[in-house]
């Protein structure tokens, strides 16, 4: 599922709380039920390898605030969380291009909205 308020965003700097709104307000369109994103189940998401055999951690470690190396390349990865490295979740192109290709590697699909959120406000939770 594609990220409309991501794709609809101008190709500018954002910051991570509006890129956050911008996946709140397409998870709240998307879905029912719909009642905010969760750090902890971001977390959980971030480290958890979904039946496969990468979680998010695989390559940017269990600390998102430190440096990761890709799991099968080894090329570094710089910080994930925001507090750590300033340009990530600031351009709306990018986020949604990692997020899609990321989580087909851990998933075997894209993200849902909940999912993205979810991840997100764990990682803006990081210092």
């Amino acid at each position: 599922m594609a990220v409309a308020g991501l794709a609809a965003s101008p190709v500018f700097a954002q910051t991570p709380d509006e890129i956050l709104s911008a996946i709140r307000q397409d998870a709240g369109e998307g879905m029912s039920g719909f009642k905010g994103f969760s750090a902890a189940r971001g977390e959980a998401f971030f480290k958890t390898t979904h039946g496969g055999e990468w979680s998010c951690a695989s390559c940017h470690t269990e600390n998102p605030a430190a440096q990761g190396k890709h799991a099968k390349t080894g090329k570094l990865v710089k910080p994930l969380a925001p507090s750590a490295n300033a340009e990530r979740f600031s351009d709306p192109s990018k986020v949604e291009k990692w997020f899609k290709r990321n989580c087909n590697d851990v998933l075997g699909r894209e993200c849902t909205a909940q999912e993205k959120g979810d991840v997100l406000t764990y990682l803006l939770t990081l210092r």
